[in-house]
């Protein structure tokens, strides 16, 4: 019998899920306290293990990256039992080594973004999760191996600032980010990652360059066309990444990620509402009954 569990997710373009490897696909509706996650999750085997893909946007991208469901998306996966995450995401550079076509594994990230939520804590529960190291070291190490076996040109490390968008930046703005020591920038890193980490999840970041943003006055402006050509490009080095990374994930982690909550949560354990455990419970159920 297929499962409806998997302990590795893809988030990304709805496009990534149509491989010929992936077998025993199956939509997996799950509801979440925070509503309905961006799409049906996608259930499938690859490399023997079951992997999850998310559509972030939404099928057909019907949401702008303040639209998205951050707080669902994570839940959701949580709830299937995923521990892994891989996000596959469009960026704009800003530096001149990494070139359009380029793919970068982040290291940190910046957040730049002012509306959204950005924790599932709250309604009488604190925490306050240590994001230093936002992406998971070890996931991070294996993904630069698997996009580099895939062929790609790949760059290991930089900050990625995430903008609350939907517009792209002015020339004043992009010009900025570059002397704070900024690598790429996007618009849907933040706040999954730290949600990510709240769920006790790895995650790591495979960021396809698609433009120079608006900083480089000999390259065009960065546009819609510019973003969806470099895209559909990387497909396919994509899903061979995909399939290189989950073929050689060890079964266990080895990290801390598992653990982020054990020292993150401060409220007094009767001050806490019992809906709050009860929503929550697929998060902290090992901390709070």
């Amino acid at each position: 019998m297929t499962s409806d569990f998997a302990s590795i997710a893809v988030i990304g373009g709805s496009g990534l899920y149509s491989m010929p490897d992936l077998t025993d696909t199956r939509e997996i509706p799950v509801e979440t306290p925070f509503g309905q996650p961006s799409a049906p999750i996608i259930v499938g085997t690859l490399e023997g293990k079951r992997v999850a893909f998310l559509a972030r946007h939404g099928i057909g991208h019907t949401l702008a990256p303040s639209e998205v469901p951050y707080r669902a998306n994570i839940f959701a996966l949580k709830k299937i039992g995923v521990e892994r995450v891989i996000s596959i995401s469009a960026c704009g550079s800003l530096r001149p080594e990494y070139a359009p076509g380029n793919i970068v594994i982040p290291d940190q990230l910046f957040d730049h973004t002012t509306g959204r939520a950005r924790s599932f804590f709250g309604n009488g529960l604190v925490g306050h999760i240590s994001v230093a190291n936002p992406y998971c070291e070890d996931l991070s190490r294996l993904l630069v191996k698997a996009v580099t076996n895939a062929g790609a040109a790949v760059h290991s490390g930089g900050s990625f600032i995430t903008i609350e968008g939907p517009r792209f930046s002015t020339r004043a703005e992009s010009n900025l980010y570059r002397t704070w020591g900024m690598s790429i920038i996007g618009m849907t890193a933040c706040p999954e990652a730290f949600l990510a980490r709240e769920a006790e999840m790895c995650y790591s970041t495979m960021a396809h360059v698609t433009d120079y943003d608006v900083w480089h006055v000999d390259e065009q402006p960065v546009s819609v066309e510019m973003v969806i050509q470099t895209l559909n490009k990387n497909t396919h080095t994509a899903q061979k990444a995909i399939r290189n990374l989950v073929a050689s994930l060890p079964a266990s982690r080895a990290c801390d990620c598992g653990d982020s909550l054990a020292t993150a949560l401060i409220t007094d354990r009767k001050k806490v509402p019992p809906e709050t455990i009860s929503s929550l419970k697929p998060l902290i159920g090992k901390y709070l009954s």
